[in-house]
């Protein structure tokens, strides 16, 4: 008997809304076609209607994620066991977020994902999946209450930060130093207000905390007080208690800037007042 070339019936993969299985299932995704230069030819007739796709996805999730409470994104690996550390942590941070109020965010998938989704779902918090389409199908994870599939990685960053206050970032690859220093540069430009960065898994992380302090403030590439934006602890009630803080720090900012506002524009009607009976 010959070996089959079909797919396993339950072999799938998502783009979007649209579900592919067995035969249809293609390897290239929605962000390839997009970024490799080697389909520019077609630019004029495919590229304008990926503004409009792109666009779409902007609107998916403004519109899906509006109503989320404070809500902190979790990051870590897809590969780590559930038994491993990181994903033991993940677990009770995620109960502990819950617990304090926030909705946590993470990429959906398994691993340090799934393990910060079950925290929360079983703490009674909400639970959210942003997916992204992958050459390999990784799926959103059963802990899941609220799921978003992306195809453009862009868009699904934007939701990450958009509707979070806080990242907190475990063991992981690639894609999570991404999330990691894109958080980091958006603090330091000031494109976004005090963002808390919590780093978790001291012992992974010390390596790159020593380069960034010996290697690239000491060179003068960043500035010593850009080592003081990240937070590094393994302690769950630690790591919860910064991001309380900082979210009510930034709040009294704010209020203490209406309070100047209404102070001074009072002063300036009662000047204007002043000036009229004058006259």
């Amino acid at each position: 008997m010959t070996q089959s070339n079909r797919r396993e019936p339950g072999q799938e993969r998502h783009r979007g809304a649209v579900t592919f299985r067995r035969q249809s299932i293609t390897s290239s995704t929605a962000d390839q076609g997009l970024l490799d230069s080697r389909a520019r030819a077609d630019w004029k007739t495919k590229d304008a209607w990926r503004a409009l796709r792109i666009l779409s996805e902007f609107v998916e999730g403004f519109d899906t994620l509006a109503d989320l409470p404070p809500a902190v994104s979790v990051f870590g690996s897809a590969r780590s066991k559930p038994d491993s550390p990181e994903c033991q942590l993940a677990e009770a941070l995620g109960a502990a977020l819950a617990r304090a109020g926030y909705a946590v965010i993470t990429g959906g998938g398994p691993g340090v994902m799934e393990a910060a989704n079950r925290g929360a779902s079983e703490a009674g918090g909400k639970s959210v999946g942003l997916g992204i389409e992958l050459p390999f199908e990784q799926g959103i994870n059963d802990w899941v209450d609220l799921a978003i599939d992306f195809r453009y990685f862009f868009a699904r960053k934007t939701m990450f930060v958009k509707y979070a206050q806080a990242f907190v970032v475990l063991p992981g690859g690639f894609g999570t130093m991404d999330e990691l220093f894109e958080a980091l540069t958006l603090v330091q430009t000031g494109k976004v207000t005090r963002f808390p960065v919590v780093l978790m898994g001291a012992e992974y992380w010390q390596g790159l905390l020593d380069w960034l302090r010996d290697t690239m403030a000491a060179e003068g590439k960043i500035g010593p007080v850009d080592l003081e934006l990240i937070c590094v602890t393994d302690d769950v009630a630690a790591a919860v208690r910064h991001i309380v803080e900082a979210e009510a720090a930034i709040n009294a900012e704010q209020e203490a800037v209406r309070e100047e506002a209404v102070a001074r524009t009072a002063a300036d009607q009662q000047a204007a007042a002043d000036e009229s009976t004058e006259r």
